[in-house]
């Protein structure tokens, strides 16, 4: 890669100070989810104020299955993203491009799959989960018109992602903010003007999408170049398909399984009756809003340690996934202290409702789980660094554990616990996940390697590596 690549990009992630970088990286994208979830937040609370409690709850009734397709698309583009960002660290401009032409056309391929499938199950779906008749419809025709598009989706979260791979997350940020103020307006339009209902909020949603994904596109055709692949790069390279498909899967489905363990739980939620359905859905929206800074530190260690396992900077690695930690667990005691003090308000502004049942279920939710934040974000943070290891099944491993507690706790725990079995259940689950991804994290070669003991093992063990690297280096370049 010529020596201006660099400077033309952003190389703080492997060059800075960790802790700044960390900082500067995350940044952006804790401000890029909070305008996420806030027009998320905002469909919710249009509709429940001017559609009511009836139609908040078929929103809410299949806020599972979307948090299942968008965790999918989004965990998909991390992936690719984790492969573009180790072909940066090593500073190989072919490499950069080959991955990034590969990238497209998986994308294309794993989208056109999603809305297929989406398309004839997503009614089986609702209805296997329990969703009330009467809501019935009206779910399936935001969350069936949310799928028809998911193309869109992925196209954005594969476009931010390579951005964030060279270091840019400021960008995303930017055509973010345009797209949630666009998507407030098109939901007030369509839903109190046009009298659309929720189609009309699953419209704006889609619309929104496809403006920040139009926008990375012409950011990256005007200012990251280097990015651009041209027609010799789409040739097929098996060694960068396999690898972007494995990485991108191993995320996805990990997230898929993550999401599908809500599914399911939904199905007990749905039993407790509209009410209740409205006061989680309010009380996810709180809790989506709350864990974004450790979403922001997991996604900005998963580049972090894929750019520097490219650079061969094993010591970086390690003590950049310990300052990760040390900020989500101060965030974690943060919100504890804070939140629950206005978990009600928080709750009555999401639902637009004053029912008592809806104010004391979310309110009960939010307030229990605050406590175990810096759990998870321990567990996120080691998640996404393995991924960013180029591990793909450790970090499955700990999504499938998630899934049978969802499912232990939908069909033996719920029936006898009631509520209360529901708000107990993620927090509980986090704390198995987080001791298992601990100990697998700081026992990987790498990270024992960046330790910089002068053992004959851990040696042995750096050479290996950087045999393995070189390898993989010499094999995309032939």
């Amino acid at each position: 890669m010529r020596p201006s690549v660099h400077s033309l990009l952003h190389p703080e992630l492997i060059n800075g100070n960790i802790v700044k970088a960390m900082i500067a990286f995350s940044a952006p994208i804790i401000v890029s989810c909070l305008f996420q979830q806030l027009y998320n937040a905002v469909d919710a609370s249009i509709v429940g104020h001017y559609l009511g409690e009836r139609s908040l709850a078929a929103i809410g009734a299949c806020v599972a299955i979307f948090e299942l397709m968008v965790g999918f698309g989004l965990g998909f583009g991390n992936g690719l993203s984790i492969v573009v960002a180790r072909a940066y660290g090593a500073q190989d401009e072919k490499a950069l491009k080959k991955s990034v032409a590969a990238s497209i056309v998986v994308t294309v391929g794993v989208s056109v799959l999603t809305t297929l499938l989406g398309g004839l199950f997503l009614r089986d779906l609702l209805v296997l989960l329990g969703t009330p008749e009467e809501i019935l419809d009206e779910a399936h025709g935001y969350i069936g018109l949310v799928a028809a598009f998911c193309c869109v989706l992925f196209a954005y979260n594969l476009l931010s992602g390579i951005l964030r791979a060279i270091g840019n997350s400021f960008m995303s940020l930017v055509f973010l903010i345009v797209s949630s103020g666009l998507n407030v307006l098109l939901d007030v339009i369509l839903i109190r003007e046009l009298g659309m209902g929720v189609r009309g909020t699953a419209i704006a949603t889609v619309l929104a999408q496809g403006v920040s994904a139009l926008l990375c596109g012409v950011y990256i055709l005007r200012k990251a170049r280097i990015l651009i692949p041209e027609r010799r790069h789409f040739c097929m390279d098996r060694a960068i398909y396999v690898d972007l498909l494995q990485q991108g899967l191993s995320m996805a489905l990990m997230s898929a399984l993550v999401s599908s363990g809500s599914v399911i739980l939904q199905s007990s939620i749905n039993s407790f009756g509209t009410l209740v359905i409205a006061g989680h859905v309010s009380a996810r929206k709180v809790f989506g809003l709350s864990v974004i800074p450790l979403l922001a530190f997991s996604t900005a260690c998963a580049t972090f340690v894929s750019q520097n396992l490219g650079a061969l900077k094993y010591g970086r690695i390690r003590r950049g996934v310990t300052v990760a930690n040390y900020l989500c667990v101060a965030w974690g005691i943060l919100c504890t202290l804070v939140i629950p003090f206005f978990s009600r308000y928080l709750i009555s502004i999401m639902s637009g409702s004053s029912e008592e049942e809806v104010l004391g279920y979310g309110s009960m939710y939010v307030t229990f789980i605050q406590p175990f934040y810096g759990v998870l974000g321990v567990l996120v943070v080691a998640r996404n660094s393995l991924q960013g290891l180029g591990e793909k099944m450790l970090p499955l491993i700990s999504s499938f554990i998630e899934l049978v507690g969802k499912i232990l706790f939908t069909y033996i725990i719920v029936p006898r616990t009631g509520i209360w079995g529901i708000i107990i259940c993620e927090p509980l689950i986090w704390v198995v996940m987080a001791v298992q991804l601990l100990y697998v994290f700081w026992r990987h070669p790498v990270v024992v390697a960046g330790k910089g003991r002068r053992t004959l093992s851990i040696i042995k063990s750096r050479i290996r590596l950087k045999s393995r690297l070189i390898n993989r280096r010499s094999m995309l370049k032939s």
